[in-house]
Parts: C-alpha cells; structure tokens; sequence
C-alpha cells in the first residue's frame, strides 16, 4: 500500500508530502530554477519508470507557506535477483534531494527514510554528487561524472580536445564520416543493443527510448554516426537540460574504434550544443577503471566521484548490484554468448531492477 502524506515537519510552515498529478506543472517549474536540480529530476521521469519499466515512484516534495522548496524523486525497485530498494533514481546518475535550503534538504531525507521503512525495503539509496549525510554508509569511488564548460567557438572547442584525441577526430573526418539527427531511435537502438550484448549487459527495451524521445521532446535527441555510403556506425542519445548537453546513452559497431566514429561522434555533439549556444559538455557516468573512463579522461576531462548514499534498514552492507562486481562475471560471459533474439527479450527484465 502507498504510504500516506508524510508527517508536518516540527519546523515552522515546512512540510513534505507525495506529489500530486496537480503538481505536474509547479515540480517542472521548481526543477527547471533550482540550481541542485538536474534533467534526472524532472517529472517525465516518473511517468517512464511506472509505464515502461513497472516500478512504483513514490516522488516526495517539500513546501513552505505554499511554495515548493525541495523535491525528491523515489523509485521502488524490486527484484528477486537483487533485492528490494527505494532508490533516486534507477539510470540517474545523480538524482538525490534538490532543495533551496538545508532544513528542506533535511526533511525530505527524513520523509524518505520514513516513506523507505514504511515500503518495507532493504536499503534507501541517494545518488548525489556531494555527501549530504556524512553518517551513512555510501560510495563514493565506483561512479564519476565528466563535465566541462563548452568554449564559446568551434575553432576554440577543437584546439580544446587533447592532441591524439583531436587526431582522431580529424581522422573521422577525413574518413567522410558525417552526423545526422535522427527522427527516431530505430538506428541508435540497434547499436546500442549490440554494444551491450558485447559488453556483457543486459539492453533497457526499445520501448524505453521511445518513450524517452515522446516525454521529452527536443530535450532528447538522437545523433548518428554514418559512413560516406549512409551506413550507420555509431549513436548516441543526449539529454539537454538549462544551458548543458549530457551525451547519455550510446552504441557502436566493432568497426567503430579503427573509423575513429566514436571521437567523430562526440565532436559532431560538441560542435553542434557549442553553435546553439550551451556551456557544459556533462559526459556522463562512467564506472571507475574502465574503457569509458579513460576514453573521457582522453579527451581532457577530470573526473568527479559520484557519491551514492545508503540509509540501511533490512541489510548490514552496502550493495554491489553493478557489472563491476566480480561475482557477475560468470554471468557476463555468458550473457555474451546468447543470441541477439534472446538477449533483447529477455534483457529488460533483468536490467530493469539494476540502474
């Protein structure tokens, strides 16, 4: 059962409640003025994570005297592969408390643990990118974030990029590769399915993407990679938030790497958010020691560690639910070796419950 509206808090006029379909319009213009706020945090979010991915949200928000002063989105997941969470939120890189002051901060991390307690779950999880409650457990040395301020000329962006990286990208473009923005997501989708089966990871549905293209509209966009000939080699899908691109999700061919499509592909994307006028080029998550971190490393940005904090309530150690785990390497090698089909069937419902 949902829990009921969350108790006043004993601070004057501060008090936290669930959200409401009525506060659609009020989150979205909370989301889009606080500076702790993030693409994460909007509210097509919770639409996407109860019709496509069937968790149930339980999205918190904080008023004084009327007026919205924090908010934070919660996602119940719930697997028998890994457990039962309230987590913010799954596929977020950071998602935790955005609020205007520390005492709304305060009482949506204690509307949250009471909400956790009442769901019954495990473990609360708060992805932040600052440790905001120095006395859980957390960590703070898996995930990093890449960002950097986009130079206001192309030309200025170009000298930017480190001396290899910037060879390669040269390279793709001597190579006649070019970049096109595409109305769907049925190319990005192909790609980014098998980058993951090589990888070793379960694909998030097609439907998912689309529906990511349906809720937000020009905020996500597609950008593909292809040949001279028209062959697609590489995609991404980006988010665009206030004044920032955030390359997110993205796939490739083998053939990738020796095109140079890859460094090609995030050029074209830095290029095109420098004309229209952004300021920072958000990278994304990576997971430390790995070959996107130290692809993003190559291109001249210093990563940030990403802090992940845990209220636990039904276990006594932090999880490990991520493909860095060793005791999933097994499962790894195996998943490689299923066929496509397969892979993209049954893949959803095992991803789902990761994030």
């Amino acid at each position: 059962m949902k829990p009921r509206d969350v108790p006043l808090s004993p601070l004057a006029q501060l008090a936290v409640r669930n959200y409401r379909d009525s506060d659609r319009t009020r989150w979205e213009e909370f989301v889009s003025h606080c500076p702790q706020a993030t693409f994460f945090h909007r509210i097509g979010w919770k639409d996407i994570n109860e019709s496509v991915l069937r968790h149930r949200t339980h999205y918190l928000l904080a008023e004084r005297a009327g007026a919205v002063v924090g908010v934070l989105p919660l996602v119940e997941v719930k697997s028998l592969l890994f457990g039962h969470a309230l987590v913010s939120a799954p596929f977020a890189a950071h998602c935790g408390v955005a609020a205007l002051d520390a005492d709304a901060a305060a009482v949506l991390r204690d509307a949250a643990v009471w909400t956790a307690r009442g769901l019954g779950v495990a473990h609360l999880e708060l992805r932040n990118r600052q440790v905001q409650q120095p006395d859980w457990p957390r960590v703070d040395d898996l995930y990093y974030v890449f960002r950097k301020p986009i130079a206001p000329t192309v030309e200025a962006n170009l000298l930017a990029i480190p001396r290899k990286q910037r060879a390669m990208v040269r390279k793709g473009m001597a190579r006649g590769l070019r970049s096109t923005i595409d109305d769907g997501v049925d190319r990005f989708f192909a790609l980014y399915a098998d980058n993951v089966h090589r990888h070793g990871t379960p694909p998030l549905p097609k439907r998912y993407f689309v529906a990511l293209r349906a809720t937000f509209g020009a905020d996500c966009e597609v950008l593909t990679v292809e040949t001279a000939d028209g062959t697609p080699v590489s995609s991404v899908l980006s988010f665009y938030f206030r004044d920032e691109v955030l390359p997110y999700f993205a796939g490739d061919v083998p053939q990738a790497r020796d095109l140079a499509a890859n460094d090609f592909k995030y050029w074209e994307l830095l290029r095109r958010a420098c004309e229209r006028g952004y300021k920072v080029f958000d990278y994304g998550r990576s997971k430390r020691d790995t070959g996107p971190f130290a692809f993003k490393k190559n291109w001249g940005f210093e990563p940030e560690p990403l802090v992940y904090e845990y209220r636990l309530l039904k276990r006594t150690t932090v999880p490990q639910n991520n493909p860095a785990n060793p005791k999933y390497r097994a499962f790894i090698t195996a998943w490689r070796r299923l066929p496509r089909p397969l892979v993209n069937a049954i893949g959803p419902w095992i991803v789902r419950a990761l994030g």
